[in-house]
């Protein structure tokens, strides 16, 4: 893997990816050299962070330290920032190659302001990022769709108590595992990825599957009410050898298993 990325017009910061938290990590002089064109951009960084420190940012106190190569090919210890990270601290930087930058972190601000007004607004820009991106509208339109069946999922989820984050992350990957064979992370190493969205290097195929799996889930969820995260957990792991394909008043005796009684591996849909 490279241990450096293209930043700044073509310039090489030294990165550093962590496969358990799935971040990249970015060395903070190097970010701060660039931006700044300091001989010293070490001691531009000592007087930063003091500042920094005085008014109270969590960004120093957040800062990690990672081991990284230096120019005369030994490890130090260097401060490194996350993405976000990243992007707080080019805000504190008073440098007109980071005006680009904040010029587009407070687009993007206002940007997520007016979609909470008209949140039709993000649907249309997000189907404007995909067909930069060269997605069919085909594919497109498989995307938002599974983008809608994935919120009704995660609403019946905080619905029964379930909590965003870990608990989210648990319940999904018991679903992906049960129409792929992979839990997401191994699904994304799979495909290759990095901080990339999964769902948007899926197949169309693979988005449908997907879909099924979790839309049946949210099903037997709503008619099963279940009370605990263990429960839920059962739960996600039926929602793709169930379908429900009948109306409510015909449930219960006309109850069916899916017609698709194997796993469908990722293997095998490619």
């Amino acid at each position: 893997m490279e241990s450096k990325v293209k930043l700044f017009d073509q310039v090489q910061i030294r990165t550093h990816w962590d496969d358990e938290k799935e971040k990249w990590y970015f060395s903070i002089v190097d970010v701060v050299g660039v931006l700044t064109d300091s001989p010293n951009p070490n001691n531009y960084w000592k007087v930063l962070k003091h500042r920094l420190i005085k008014e109270g940012s969590e960004l120093v106190t957040n800062c990690n330290q990672l081991k990284m190569q230096s120019s005369d090919g030994k490890y130090y210890k260097t401060d490194v920032a996350d993405t976000e990270q990243l992007l707080r601290l080019i805000q504190s930087v008073p440098s007109p190659k980071a005006e680009p930058l904040k010029m587009w972190l407070a687009r993007v601000g206002n940007e997520r302001i007016d979609e909470t007004h008209d949140p039709e607004l993000g649907i249309e820009r997000a189907m404007e990022t995909y067909l930069r991106k060269g997605y069919t509208k085909e594919w497109i339109n498989q995307r938002l769709k599974s983008i809608e069946v994935r919120k009704e999922l995660t609403d019946e989820w905080e619905n029964r108590g379930v909590k965003k984050g870990q608990e989210f992350a648990i319940l999904t990957d018991e679903i992906t595992s049960a129409w792929s064979g992979f839990t997401t992370k191994h699904y994304r190493i799979f495909k290759n990825l990095k901080k990339e969205n999964l769902r948007d290097h899926m197949t169309n195929l693979e988005l449908v599957l997907n879909m099924l799996a979790e839309a049946t889930t949210t099903e037997i969820s709503r008619e099963k009410k279940p009370s605990t995260f263990n429960e839920n957990k059962r739960i996600a792991r039926q929602g793709w050898h169930y379908c429900r394909k009948y109306p409510k008043r015909d449930r219960g005796k006309n109850r069916k298993k899916c017609s698709v009684k194997k796993k469908c591996k990722v293997t095998q849909i490619r």
